[in-house]
């Protein structure tokens, strides 16, 4: 990271599943674009009312690209935090344009509303992690909707399939699992 480059975070909603493309120089870079809107209690009528929708469109490169798009759906609350670029183009009109973006560093769901589990990817060669003489930790679901770890020797009960309403569970059907998920009572769907 550069001196002087401007780091956020920000929290909000994935208005539509990560996209993979593949650049000409052999890169890939998942695209998507999260959705954070603002609510603010009016003490004069008594409710909540919401503010301007911020659309930031993010980008997360090559392997971490694609673990975003095997991980997150339409729907998803997440917590996303990176560095803005700011790209500047010429449109197809001739006109000037100008395009703020998050380059992502750190992605993962936000459990406010939701569990989640977590898989290790296990590295063959790369850089190791943590303290390499330790036995890696393996997620193990306790059933009360809480998560522990254990080191690796211990033998593992099978796991469960995840519930039907599970909104970190596969999509079926071609529908994204998260459906009315993370959103405000009348809310509109992105």
């Amino acid at each position: 990271m550069a001196i002087g480059e401007t780091v956020i975070t920000i929290i909000g909603n994935l208005t539509s599943d990560p996209e993979i493309r593949t650049t000409s120089q052999g890169a890939q870079v998942a695209s998507f674009t999260i959705a954070n809107t603002p609510r603010n209690f009016n003490k004069q009528t008594g409710q909540y009312e919401d503010g301007s929708t911020l659309f930031m469109r993010c980008s997360a490169w090559n392997e971490f690209g694609q673990h975003c798009a095997r991980s997150l759906a339409k729907g998803m609350r997440v917590i996303a935090q990176g560095r803005l670029q700011q790209h500047s183009y010429q449109a197809q009109d001739g006109s000037n344009r100008t395009v703020v973006e998050l380059q992502v560093d750190e992605l993962g769901p936000s459990l406010r509303y939701a569990t989640a589990q977590v898989h290790r990817i296990s590295r063959q060669d790369g850089p190791v992690y943590g303290n390499p003489a330790s036995p890696q930790p393996t997620t193990v679901n306790t059933g009360a909707g809480g998560w522990s770890q254990q080191p690796q020797q211990t033998q593992q009960p099978a796991q469960p399939a995840p519930p039907a309403d599970d909104p970190w569970s596969a999509p079926t059907d071609g529908q994204s699992s998260f459906g009315e998920f993370g959103k405000a009572d009348g809310e509109p769907d992105f």
